[in-house]
Order: structure tokens, then C-alpha cells, then sequence
């Protein structure tokens, strides 16, 4: 392949990422705004208050915020009724998640791992806002020579498009909460699993559940 044809379809590729990106913001603020139901501000308060009412116990903290939102009549009929926790291996890390609400536009889910664990964090169509409940997480952006620091009541919030590595060295359990265009996200959440774990009973376990929420949900006009 010549030189220029390598530059007309580089560029060409460029073209059509950010024309991707282009769209998808426009629509994300046209029509995606409309069906946010969670409040990152909300969360992160329920989430201080849970942790300053339940210490170090991160079971009981779990439960209180999801009976909190159960409490709620406005996101009450968008939960799911039932705690089924699956593992995720995702950009080589490794933990469980409880599944609160999966939508075309958000997803809920707690998300850790008492072992600690390390990885990847992707780069993704939507904003992640990752709670910590218990323990610590750490991250890194390329260039930086110090860590990032998140404590338990902190907030690691990863925009839209950034990529990061991050660690829980010891065990870390969150809130996890993320806005945006989630079918995007999936194939993340599946690489590891389709790649290297062959896990297929945890695949069939992610997909029948984020499934049956999103489509769920959907029926309820929820995008």
C-alpha cells in the first residue's frame, strides 16, 4: 500500500470517528438527557450517608443504599427486584457486580472484589462515576508520575472517551454508576470473557439478566 493511500485511510478513519462522536453528543443531549433518571450528586449522598451509617460493613452499606432507592417511587418501577451477583472480567481486572438498573442510557451496579484486583479501564461512550463504598482505589493517566487517591465517600469519575489504568490493592468495593450510551460498553464487559476466561455460564449469566433489565425497561419507555 503506498504512503498516501495510508494517510487518505487514516484520515478517513479519523473523519469517522469524529463524526461518530459528533452525532453521538448531539443525540446524547437531544434525546439521551431526557431519560437520565439518576442524579450523580444524588448518588454520591446517598452513598457518604450510607457509609457514615453502616462504618466499615460493606453488606450492610450495600443493602441501605439499595433499599434507599427501592424507597423512591420514581426509580422503584427501573430496579431490579432481585440481588444476583455475577463476576466481570473486564481490561484484565476481576470482581463481581449486583446489578441495580441496566437501561439503553444508565447503568447502576455495585461492582468490587475483597481480593483487590488491577486493569484496564477502558475507553467508553458514557460517564462512569464510580463511588467508593469500602477500601481504596488508585488510577493513573499516561504522563502522570503520582497516583490518583480514592478513598471510601470519593468519587473517580472517568469522562466519556478517557482511559485509565486502575488498581484496588486490596479489596475495593463501589457504587458504579454510568451515563451515556451503554450498548457501547458492552463489548468491553464481554472481551475478557470471549478471549481468555471462557467463562461461558458468567457470560450467559451477564447477558440474560442486563438483558432482560435493559429490555425491561425499554417496555416501560426508558430508554
Amino acid at each position: 500500500m503506498k504512503d498516501s493511500t495510508r494517510i487518505y485511510l487514516a484520515s478517513f478513519i479519523v473523519f469517522l470517528w469524529a463524526s461518530f462522536f459528533g452525532i453521538y453528543n448531539l443525540i446524547d443531549i437531544g434525546i439521551f438527557d431526557a431519560h437520565y433518571i439518576f442524579s450523580p450528586s444524588k448518588l454520591h449522598a446517598l452513598a457518604i450517608a450510607s457509609i457514615e451509617g453502616n462504618g466499615n460493613n460493606t453488606r450492610a452499606i450495600v443493602a441501605n443504599i439499595v433499599s434507599q432507592l427501592q424507597a423512591d417511587p420514581d426509580l422503584a418501577p427501573y430496579l431490579s427486584v432481585k440481588e444476583e451477583w455475577m463476576f466481570n472480567n473486564a481490561g484484565g481486572a476481576m470482581g463481581a457486580m449486583y446489578l441495580i438498573h441496566a437501561s439503553i442510557t444508565e447503568y447502576l451496579i455495585i461492582f468490587g472484589t475483597p481480593l483487590g484486583t488491577e486493569g484496564h479501564s477502558g475507553r467508553h461512550t458514557a460517564d462512569d462515576y464510580f463511588h467508593i463504598l469500602t477500601g481504596t482505589e488508585l488510577a493513573f493517566s499516561a504522563g502522570s508520575y503520582e497516583p490518583e487517591i480514592y478513598s471510601p465517600g470519593s468519587v473517580h469519575h472517568l469522562r466519556r472517551g478517557e482511559v485509565k489504568q486502575y488498581r484496588m490493592p486490596e479489596g475495593c468495593f463501589a457504587l458504579e454508576y454510568a451515563r451515556g450510551f451503554i450498548p457501547g460498553m458492552l463489548m468491553f464487559g464481554y472481551a475478557d470473557g470471549l478471549t481468555s476466561t471462557m467463562d461461558l455460564p458468567t457470560l450467559w449469566t451477564t447477558t440474560r439478566v442486563t438483558g432482560r433489565e435493559m429490555l425491561g425497561n425499554l417496555v416501560r419507555g426508558k430508554l
